[in-house]
This record gives structure tokens, sequence and C-alpha cells, in this order.
């Protein structure tokens, strides 16, 4: 979930032919039935954003292999501490990735007549849907033991 919210093009939406994500402003044409993309502007907020969201998707993804190294070389009874702190760096980082977007949302999109017409977008949904799940996941990976 946290991989396709970081690179999907969903997380603000004007009307169901334009979009806006952390990479890029894309419009559907009509004529030729595809998606035009480009560049979004970059500011000091898209950046942290981009770079919290990076950052995120590794933390797990580091997480999952630290995980399945401490399973077959952990000795009986061990904690799985790292693999815990991993999955809760990677749920604050997304935490805070949606929390920037959410609260400087006007200074990052595009300035167009139908701004303050959009929604947010599934992916900006599923980003925050992540922060719990991986908050609560890397809590439970603290407290649980290897067992034989």
């Amino acid at each position: 979930m946290l991989f396709v919210a970081t690179i999907e093009k969903s997380w603000w939406v004007w009307r169901q032919e334009e979009n806006s994500d952390i990479w890029y402003n894309c419009m559907f044409n009509n004529d030729s039935r595809t998606w035009i993309c480009k560049s979004s502007e970059e500011s000091d907020w898209l950046q942290s954003i981009q770079a919290l969201m990076v950052l995120s998707v590794v933390f797990s993804s580091i997480a999952f292999l630290v995980f399945l190294a401490q399973l077959f070389t952990m000795s009986k009874g061990g904690l799985f501490y790292i693999t815990g702190l991993c999955q809760i760096f990677a749920g604050l980082t997304d935490f805070s990735a949606v929390l920037i977007y959410t609260l400087h949302r006007e200074e990052i999109l595009p300035t167009t007549e139908a701004q303050p017409f959009g929604h947010y977008g599934y992916c900006y949904i599923l980003a925050w849907v992540c922060c719990p799940l991986l908050l609560a996941g890397g809590t439970m990976y603290i407290h649980l033991r290897k067992k034989e």
C-alpha cells in the first residue's frame, strides 16, 4: 500500500481528467485516450514530501528484510527490536509527509481556477491508512518473541 501511495498519480483530483501527485501533474487527453503528464513544480515542501515518502518505503523494505534475517538467525526468545524500530520509522516518515501535504497543499499544487473544487485522491488516503498500520505493526514487532 505504501509503495502504491508513493508512486501512483492520485493525491489530488480535480476532475476525472485531471489529477496531481507528489511527482507529476497529469491531464487525460480525450483525443488520444492517454494521460499527458508533466513534472510538478519544485518547491521545498514538495521535495520534503518526496524525500519522506521514499524514506518511508525504504524503511518499510528494510524492516521486511531485517525481519527475514532475524527470523532465521535470532536465537529462541529473542525480540524483533530492529524490525519494529524500522517499521516505526517508516510510519513516522509517512505521517510527516502526509501531514506536510495536508497543511501545505495550496502551495504545492499548480495554481488553476479549478484548484478549490478538487478533492483528495485514493493515494493520499492510502498514505494516511499506512500510518497507523505501520506504527501498530512496529509496536507489535517490538513485543514479538521468536518461538521455536
